[in-house]
């Protein structure tokens, strides 16, 4: 089975203002609430491209019941914890430029969050648990240290899509997957990237230091993918740019799932790329369709070093 993990979900409210202006009445032309967090992307994708999962997470208030109903409708198996606190509401602003105001999150108290680590008791080495995204400030600095060893406990395998030093400390319990953007990539390293070139040996860095696979998104220069002492290249499919929340997520999604399924890095690095591509193209995440359409866009390429 197939775990994703949500400590901090939303609702995305999407609205689109043709030219905002600051400080004056702005009407909107369209808007668009959507279950939001980094885990419950994966888990929709996954469901898209036909493999279970559960997601698990916090979940409170209207909000929270809110993302419950859509996943129930999408028929999307969910055990999470319910707390007090209401969970969140990111708003994102499209517009002749895009913004995002994502609020802080509700206050997880010390019960929630043992509720929530004993549902780790009952993994087996089969299963795969996929982190996402940042924790809430109200849980202890040392949480997802805590889920990987319980994870790892197990036998089970994580993903870790997260950034910064939690993602760094992550890479001694050996990730099967972790996925930095070249920003994060090179804000993890404190260095400036000015070429493709200058990316690759920070991206073996992270197989070195204990990931078993790496993947590193470029936005319109593709991505990178790294295993063992080889990298390769993807291409980019055409189409035009509507959405970039959830890409990345979704091409989490798309390795994830096709790795379990058919044991093949390179067929899931490229299912990765076509189903972050599709979501990029798409008002919400991507369809099954839109996916398998951009599949025959995508080709790898071998980086010689």
């Amino acid at each position: 089975m197939i775990y994703t993990v949500t400590l901090n979900p939303s609702i995305d409210y999407i609205i689109e203002v043709p030219t905002f202006k600051l400080g004056s009445l702005n009407r909107m032309t369209r808007d668009l609430k959507l279950p939001g967090g980094k885990g419950i992307n994966v888990s929709r994708i996954l469901k898209q491209l036909g493999y279970q999962s559960t997601a698990l997470g916090f979940l409170g208030g209207f909000t929270g019941k809110f993302i419950q109903d859509w996943l129930n409708e999408e028929e999307i198996s969910t055990k999470f914890t319910l707390i007090k606190g209401d969970t969140r509401i990111n708003v994102k602003l499209k517009s002749n430029q895009e913004t995002e105001i994502n609020a802080v999150g509700p206050i997880i108290i010390s019960d929630e969050a043992n509720e929530f680590l004993q549902k780790f008791d009952q993994l087996s080495p089969n299963d795969v648990v996929v982190l996402s995204g940042n924790q809430p400030a109200s849980l202890p600095d040392d949480f997802y240290h805590r889920l990987i060893l319980k994870i790892k406990s197990s036998g089970a395998k994580f993903v870790m899509d997260t950034t910064g030093q939690t993602l760094l400390d992550s890479l001694t319990s050996h990730p099967l997957l972790v996925k930095p953007n070249h920003h994060e990539l090179a804000e993890m390293f404190d260095v400036t990237f000015n070429s493709v070139e200058e990316m690759i040996p920070y991206g073996h860095k992270l197989i070195e230091m204990g990931a078993t696979y790496a993947l590193v998104s470029m936005a319109g220069d593709g991505a990178l993918f790294f295993s063992n002492d080889e990298v390769y290249r993807s291409s980019v499919p055409k189409g035009i740019v509507k959405n970039s929340v959830g890409a990345g997520d979704s091409m989490v999604a798309g390795f994830i799932g096709t790795l379990i399924k058919e044991n093949d890095p390179l067929l899931a690095f490229k299912t990765g790329v076509a189903t972050g591509s599709a979501t990029a193209f798409s008002d919400d995440l991507a369809k099954k369709n839109e996916i398998e359409q951009l599949l025959s866009q995508v080709t790898i390429t071998s980086i010689k070093q």
